[in-house]
Formats: C-alpha cells, sequence, structure tokens
C-alpha cells in the first residue's frame, strides 16, 4: 500500500501531452525607435519622429508539452488598440490609431523537475504582427488641412519570453509571463492633395501577462 502510494504519478506534474491553457490582462508596453518623418517633396525632416502609446487587453496563452521539459506555446489575444502621435512638428500631434494582433509561436524550456509545482520557463520563437482599422486623428488631418488615410506594414519579427507557473492543485495555476517581441513597421500617411508622410518604427514591445492557468 505504502509503495503503490510512493510510486503513484503526481497529477500537478508536467507530461508529455499535457495542455495548458492560461488567460489574463496582458500589457504591450511600446519600446518604439522611431525614423525621422518623410514628407513627401520635403524629404526626412530632422527632429522629427513617431511614437506609439500602450494599451491593454485580454491576454490567452497556451502550451503544449512534447515531454516534461520542452513544450511548445502560441501567444494570443484580443486586439490590442494603439495611439499615434507625431513629434518635431511644433507641439506633439496625435496622428492616428491603429489595431493589431500578434500571433507568437515558441518553443518552451521548463527546467524544473517535472513535479515541482513552482515551474519557470523560457521561450524563443517567431512572432507575426498584423496591422488593422487603421485611422488618421483629425488633428494631424487639420495640421494637413486635408482627409487621409493610413497604413501600416504587417511585421515578421523574433519573439523571446520568460514566465513562471505556479500549481494551485492538480489543475489550476498561476502564472506570470514577459514577452519581447521584435516588431518592424513603415507608417504610411495619405491625404488628399497628395501628400505623403511616412515614418518607419521599430516598436519592439515587452508584453506583461498575469493570468490564471488551466492544464489539461
Amino acid at each position: 500500500m505504502a509503495t503503490a502510494v510512493s510510486t503513484a504519478p503526481i497529477a500537478f506534474a508536467y507530461e508529455k501531452g499535457d495542455i495548458i491553457v492560461r488567460a489574463g490582462v496582458a500589457s504591450v508596453q511600446p519600446n518604439e525607435d522611431s525614423g525621422n518623418l518623410d514628407i513627401g517633396g520635403v524629404g526626412k525632416i530632422p527632429g522629427t519622429s513617431a511614437g506609439v502609446d500602450g494599451n491593454e487587453q485580454l491576454g490567452l496563452t497556451l502550451t503544449w508539452m512534447l515531454d516534461s521539459h520542452w513544450g511548445i506555446g502560441v501567444l494570443a489575444a484580443t486586439p490590442f488598440e494603439h495611439d499615434l502621435v507625431v513629434h518635431g512638428l511644433g507641439p506633439s500631434i496625435d496622428a492616428g490609431s491603429v489595431k493589431h494582433l500578434p500571433p507568437t509561436v515558441t518553443l518552451q524550456y521548463f527546467p524544473m523537475d517535472a513535479n515541482s509545482k513552482f515551474q519557470p520557463y523560457a521561450g524563443l520563437g517567431i512572432n507575426y504582427t498584423m496591422f488593422f482599422d487603421e485611422d488618421v486623428d483629425s488633428q494631424l488631418e487639420t495640421t494637413v488641412g486635408f482627409s487621409g488615410d493610413l497604413e501600416l506594414d504587417d511585421s515578421w519579427g523574433l519573439a523571446g519570453q520568460v514566465g513562471v507557473d505556479y500549481a494551485i492543485d492538480d489543475h489550476w495555476l498561476l502564472n506570470a509571463s514577459i514577452w519581447y517581441l521584435d516588431i518592424e513597421t513603415t507608417a504610411d500617411f495619405k491625404f488628399a492633395d497628395g501628400t505623403r508622410i511616412k515614418a518607419d518604427v521599430d516598436v519592439d514591445p515587452w508584453v506583461y501577462m498575469l493570468g490564471l492557468g488551466y492544464k489539461f
């Protein structure tokens, strides 16, 4: 009896085939670096740049365990929305807004013993960022004097992450995680009079997430 109990598998152990689903608040905080604004017919304007603000949404992650130490991770979320700002043309100007989705796939490594309730992990992989619902702000349209459209290029880049799970019971767990995403895009403003304003922006956000998980 004692031997049977001592050798029985621990239910919360991470094992091959396990699926771990996590949900929580995800905060995207851009670490942007913008080139000078390129205004058609004028060229690049020294001292100008584009900025991007942060946003919080529902974050969703999934890990499929390949064995007790390696897994495939997927990051998804409800669409993030960011306001864009133009710097260097006098006072900062509200330039527009954009939504994006950052689906990310990583290979994750869990270094602890499979039976540990405390499971830190690290991952490396690929991010694809899709931009949509781009809108030009009326403040920029007033500055230019004409209505405009905005387009941002989608982006492929590397992604890195660190995180930790802590088992509450056999299935439920607490999770905290951080990603760094390599996102490079070009913002292209096109106005009705033919004026175009372009800026190359390295968004490169940190993504922070706190949430709950469930292991199947």
